[in-house]
C-alpha cells in the first residue's frame, strides 16, 4: 500500500429502521485505502455492499450511517452538504452496483446514460461525449459499439449490462472506485479482461479500488489487500497474497468451503460459524 491515503474510515456504521426494531448492517468497520485494490469478501449479508453505499451515501432511505471518521481527500463525507456529495459522486468515487438491471435507466439508451456521465463530470460538447462513450464500449470490450449504443438496457444481456455500467463508471476517471462484484455477470474470459482494465486504472492512473466480492480466488489473486467481513464486523485484514495463511477461523472455514481440483473432497465442509467472533471483533 502506498503511503498517500485516498479515504479514512473509522468506525463506520450504518443501521435500518425496520417494523421489527433496528438492525445493524454495518457495526463498527474501520480501514483506510490508498492508491491499491482493496477487496471485501464475506457472505451475503456480512455488510460488504452496505460499507460501500454508506461511503456515497447511497443507503435506503430507513437507513442511518455514523462514523468517527469517514474522510476522503481532506472532506469529510459524513457531515459534507449533498451539493458537495454531488460533485464526489461519479466524478470522484464511482460505484459500480451489482445488478445493472435496477442501475440503468430503462427509457434511455446506454450510450446515452454513458455519455451523460462524461458531460456533467467534465463539461464536454455533446459530440465529444459521443465519442468518448463509444471508445469506453470498446474499451469494456463490446463489439459493434455503434449498434450497442443505441439499444435499450432491456435489449442488452446481463453481461454486457454489467460492461454498459462498468464503462459508465470508469468515464469520468475517478480516484476511487467501488466495485460490487463487477463481473459477477460475466463469463470467465470477459471477466479477465475487465479485471484487467480495472487492473491499468490503479497502476497507471493512481487510482483507489474497493472489490466487494464472495470469490476468494478471484480477490486472492487480483488485489493487494483483503478484508474479511462477517456480521457487519470486521474479522481479519491481510495481504491478498497471503490469504491461505489466514488465522482467523471463520476466513478459514471460508476457505475450507471451496472446492479444490488437486485436493478432491467427497463432500465440502460446512462453515461453523461462532457467535463469539462479533464479541472477539468489538
Amino acid at each position: 500500500m502506498t503511503e498517500a491515503r485516498l479515504l479514512e474510515v473509522e468506525d463506520l456504521r450504518v443501521t435500518f429502521r425496520t417494523p421489527h426494531g433496528p438492525v445493524e448492517a454495518v457495526r463498527g468497520v474501520s480501514f483506510s485505502l490508498g492508491r491499491e485494490r482493496l477487496g471485501i469478501v464475506g457472505e451475503s449479508g456480512s455488510g460488504k455492499s452496505q460499507t460501500g453505499r454508506a461511503l456515497l451515501r447511497l443507503s435506503a432511505r430507513n437507513g442511518r450511517v455514523s462514523a468517527k471518521k469517514m474522510v476522503f481527500d481532506g472532506i469529510d463525507l459524513t457531515n459534507a452538504s449533498e451539493r458537495t456529495m454531488r460533485r464526489i459522486r461519479g466524478a470522484r468515487i464511482s460505484m459500480i452496483m451489482q445488478d445493472p438491471r435496477y442501475s440503468l435507466n430503462p427509457v434511455v439508451k446506454v450510450g446515452d446514460q454513458i455519455a451523460e456521465a462524461y458531460r456533467i463530470h467534465t463539461g464536454a460538447s455533446a459530440r465529444k461525449a459521443r465519442d468518448r462513450a463509444m471508445e469506453m464500449l470498446e474499451t469494456v470490450r463490446i463489439r459493434e459499439a455503434g449498434k450497442v449504443y443505441d439499444l435499450y438496457p432491456h435489449q442488452v444481456s446481463g453481461g454486457m449490462g454489467q460492461r454498459v455500467m462498468i464503462a459508465m463508471m470508469l468515464i469520468p476517471e475517478p480516484d476511487v472506485l467501488i466495485a460490487d462484484e463487477p463481473t459477477s455477470a460475466l463469463d470467465v474470459t470477459v471477466q479477465m479482461q475487465v479485471l484487467a482494465l480495472l487492473d491499468d486504472m490503479v497502476r497507471e492512473r493512481g487510482m483507489g479500488l474497493v472489490l466487494i466480492s464472495h470469490d476468494l480466488n478471484l480477490v486472492a489473486s487480483f488485489c493487494d489487500r483483503v478484508m474479511v467481513m462477517y456480521g457487519g464486523r470486521v474479522m481479519e485484514v491481510l495481504e491478498a497474497g497471503r490469504l491461505h495463511e489466514a488465522q482467523h477461523p471463520y476466513t478459514r472455514g471460508l476457505l475450507n468451503c471451496l472446492p479444490s481440483l488437486e485436493h478432491p473432497q467427497h463432500m465440502l465442509p460446512v462453515l461453523t460459524r461462532d457467535a463469539g467472533w462479533l464479541e472477539e471483533a468489538r
